[in-house]
């Protein structure tokens, strides 16, 4: 039964960071239209402040000035977001889905007097040093994974 509710709650678990990911995913695809849009936006009030210029230089100009500055500050408001998003979603990369050792490690680290909860490195180095570099490294990959050892 309880393995079951864990199933369970793992599905959920990646259900909701899938769905996490996915609006991420839409927010940053939303805000590089926006900044395209604004490119093309700032693009074209440079291209009309040329010709503003030479037609009014004094008050279109300002208003030219005004209109850039408006830009260049929603340009970097919208860059600011867009950090915003990829740093948000970079940590979801690092952290990955499964939290549960395989039942190979949980079984080797019993034999060795090591059970759930934090792994004291040193113990997990003398239980592991019967084992080749290759798959020592892997074993501890693995703990890092599900969080077993910081």
């Amino acid at each position: 039964m309880h393995n079951i509710h864990g199933k369970q709650e793992r599905k959920d678990m990646e259900k909701e960071e899938k769905g996490i990911g996915e609006r991420l995913e839409a927010a940053t695809a939303q805000l590089e239209r926006t900044l395209n849009w604004l490119e093309e936006r700032f693009a074209a009030a440079n291209a009309l402040t040329g010709e503003v210029e030479r037609i009014s230089a004094t008050v279109e100009s300002a208003a030219a000035d005004r209109r850039e500055a408006e830009l260049a500050e929603k340009l970097a408001a919208v860059e600011r977001e867009l950090a915003e998003v990829k740093a948000a979603a970079a940590p979801s990369a690092l952290n990955p889905l499964r939290r549960t050792l395989p039942s190979t490690t949980s079984e080797m680290l019993a034999k060795h007097g090591i059970g759930e909860g934090p792994v004291d490195v040193r113990t997990l180095d003398a239980a592991l040093a019967g084992l080749s570099l290759e798959q020592r490294i892997a074993v501890k990959t693995q703990l890092l994974r599900a969080g077993a050892i910081a």
